[in-house]
């Protein structure tokens, strides 16, 4: 059962959260991704394993943690450690299977920019606060999940910078460079979820989100974006609902 009245954060993390196959490892951030790994260890996905930057591994969270480091991120968990664990023994040995990104810049083949806008490291327009540990989920981990809000400028032909790798400029090239592991599996935005080709690795529309049209999100990707086979993005269930406005996020820390 669907439920028609819902906020455009709970579509993304219920869209999110779909990603998430049950077993699987998953290296998730503060908000959003904390929100849509919680959501799938209590639907779909109970025996997900949830890690995160801080040092938590196999958190079974009862109560939403505010950050990577809050203490609340421990409850359950099968080892309290630190980042060289976390990203030595978890996510360079290839044991994360799927890893939440974001960025200022994403583009057509989910390369993703975090450091700058305009010349770097000449005169940029602005800066931003760099990789931090996304670079190396973006290497490593089996896929990633990007979350982004959609407008023209987030989107560009070419990232003004690589923060972090996604396809590259697409085909083999990310092989071809020595990064044989993983790449971007999915784009969920504020108006659509966008997924890439598997041959030529480009981002096409897979769904817009209801009350939008195919045309629409095209319309704010300033890259050509192949619609065709776009449908509307499936609404979240009464149950996940519930289960994020109950269990996951009663207090609305991240919710709207």
């Amino acid at each position: 059962m669907t439920e028609s009245h819902y906020s455009l954060t709970e579509l993304m993390t219920v869209a999110a959260a779909r990603e998430i196959q049950d077993g699987e490892v998953v290296f998730a951030g503060t908000g959003l991704p904390m929100l849509g790994a919680m959501l799938a260890q209590h639907t779909h996905a109970p025996d997900c394993c949830i890690i995160f930057e801080a040092g938590t591994i196999a958190s079974q969270l009862a109560h939403l943690p505010m950050s990577v480091g809050d203490p609340r991120a421990l409850h359950g968990a099968a080892l309290a450690a630190g980042l060289f664990e976390v990203f030595d023994y978890m996510l360079q040995a290839g044991k994360v299977d799927v890893g939440f990104l974001s960025g200022a810049q994403i583009d057509r083949f989910g390369n993703i920019n975090s450091t700058s806008i305009g010349p770097y490291p000449g005169q940029p327009k602005v800066r931003f606060s760099g990789s931090g540990g996304a670079c190396d989920i973006a290497c490593l981990a089996k896929r990633t999940v990007i979350i982004a809000r959609h407008e023209r400028r987030r989107f560009p032909q070419r990232v003004d910078y690589i923060t972090s790798p996604g396809w590259l400029r697409g085909d083999n090239s990310r092989m071809k460079s020595g990064l044989v592991r993983g790449g971007p599996s999915v784009v969920v935005t504020t108006m659509g979820v966008l997924r890439f080709h598997p041959e030529t690795k480009r981002l096409f529309l897979a769904s817009y989100h209801p009350g939008l049209t195919a045309r629409d999100v095209a319309r704010n990707t300033s890259f050509r974006l192949d619609i065709q086979s776009a449908t509307q993005t499936p609404t979240p269930s009464s149950e996940e609902l519930h289960i994020l406005r109950d269990l996951v996020d009663p207090e609305r820390v991240f919710l709207r």
